[in-house]
């Protein structure tokens, strides 16, 4: 028997994947993204790398407010916020009328 437009054969051929998981590889990678955009941050860019390694820690640790936290998504949201924390205070020292920071 052929199977036409109007009838079904399979029930969902687009069911979501891996990346659509609460809970699957996808926050881990996320975590370890955070993780090298804060490392990578302190040596270039740490006020557009830092941003980003907080908002890819937030999102690896997920809404659940119990339990353990995957530890490449704390240490992208704590070295995030040093680098931005960091840039920013270079970018003012840099701006003052004067020879730097130093």
């Amino acid at each position: 028997m052929m199977a036409s437009f109007g009838h079904r054969t399979r029930g969902h051929p687009r069911t979501r994947g891996r990346t659509w998981s609460r809970s699957g590889p996808d926050r881990a990678t996320l975590g370890v993204v955070g993780a090298v955009c804060a490392v990578a941050g302190f040596f270039v860019l740490g006020i557009v790398l830092g941003p980003v390694a907080i908002v890819c820690g937030w999102l690896a640790m997920g809404r659940s407010r119990t339990g353990p936290r995957p530890v490449p998504a704390l240490v992208a949201l704590v070295l995030g916020a040093i680098d931005t924390l960091l840039a920013v205070v270079f970018l003012a020292g840099a701006s003052t009328s004067g020879h730097g920071m130093f």
